[in-house]
Formats: structure tokens, sequence, C-alpha cells
């Protein structure tokens, strides 16, 4: 057999492997990118809220596009895949807990911007919380096929993050319907409402997290 036609012989069996057993995606680094995203996007809202930056909420603009490309990617990938290392339904709830995570964080910021709110102490503390909560789960998606332990303390974390929000926000909706200005009062319960809606999809996904460690280890 000549050298050309071997070659060409060698390349239609690497095809024909490769369509019976297709390359496997990287779906713990995907998982982590994605966590990533979700990070510097609730970053930039607590720049905004804290100092009104005009530049951070023009990048958060940018984000929801940038986690919309990765959420698609992931689900692609995992549409694709013959086989997975980690459960198909598991992959796909924390891609969507984590595309609903910088979803809020965006509602957030179009909320404040339609209805000229200025944060609050409230809403400031909450959304550092969220930051803390998110940092977890980039931490424990990091460490997820490297180190159970430590991805399950950060997934510990991340839920512990959500039970600080829900005590804030409830403390702020008391504080906030006091008193008979009810236009104020109906604008912070949205923003302290989508804010809360972020932190019950960390708790998800935090979930999701520590589901994966259990069934893999």
């Amino acid at each position: 057999m000549k050298k050309n036609q071997t070659t060409r012989h060698i390349s239609l069996l690497q095809q024909l492997f490769q369509q019976i057993f297709p390359k496997t995606a990287d779906f713990y680094q995907l998982l982590y990118q994605q966590s990533q995203k979700v990070t510097v996007t609730c970053a930039n809202l607590v720049e905004f809220m804290l100092h009104q930056s005009v530049d951070a909420g023009k990048i958060l603009k940018q984000d929801e596009h940038e986690a919309d490309h990765l959420r698609i990617r992931n689900l692609h990938e995992l549409n694709s895949s013959f086989a997975t290392p980690i459960d198909r339904e598991d992959i796909y709830r924390a891609i969507a807990a984590m595309d609903s995570i910088v979803t809020y964080c965006k509602s957030t910021y179009n909320e404040m911007q339609a209805l000229n709110l200025q944060s609050d102490d409230f809403s400031k503390l909450m959304v550092q919380e969220l930051l803390v909560g998110v940092t977890a789960l980039e931490q424990g998606f990091m460490q997820l096929n490297k180190d159970a332990k430590q991805a399950e303390s950060h997934a510990f974390e991340a839920r512990n993050s959500e039970r600080h929000i829900e005590k804030l926000y409830r403390k702020a909706i008391a504080e906030l319907f006091q008193g008979d200005d009810y236009l104020n009062m109906f604008k912070y319960r949205e923003l302290y409402r989508h804010l809360s809606n972020a932190a019950d999809k960390v708790h998800d996904a935090a979930n999701v997290l520590e589901d994966i460690i259990v069934k893999n280890n």
C-alpha cells in the first residue's frame, strides 16, 4: 500500500473511531468557567451598587451576552456528548442555576435604572453577601474534580450565604413597610426581591454541586 493511501486509510479509521467513540468534553472545566462568569457579573453588580459605577453598569450589559454564550456552548456540548462524567441532569441543573444568577443580577441593575433607585444599606449588604455565595460556588466547581471535601465545604458556604441574604431580606421588608411612602416601598421591595431570587439560585447551584460530589465519590 502506498504512503498516501496508508495515510488516507488511517484518517478514515480515525474518523470512524471518532463517530463511534466521540470525544467527551471536559464538563468539570466547562462548569468551572461558567461559575467564573457568574462571579465576574456579581462583582460588577457590587461595584455598581456600592459606588454607582457607570463603567460597571455598562459591563453588566455585556456580561449577560457572554454568559448566554457560555450557557449555549455548555448545552451544546451536553447535547452532543455520547457519555458524560457527571449525571446529565446534574450538568443541566448546574448550567441553568448559574445562568439564572446572572439573569437576576442583570434584572437587579435594570430595575434600579428603570425605577431610578439608589442602593440602600440593606441592598448593599445583600449584594455583597451574594458575591460571597457565588465566589464559594466558583471555588467549589474549581475543586470538584480535585478535592471533594474542599468542594463540599464551598457548597456549604454558598448555601450559608443564601441563608444570610434571606435574613437580611426579611429584616429589610419589615423595616421598609413602616410609614406611608407606598411608592418607595414597592420600588425597594422589587430590588430586594431580585437579590433574594438570585440568592435562591445560588442555593440551587450549591445543591447541584453537592449532588455531583455525592454521586461521584
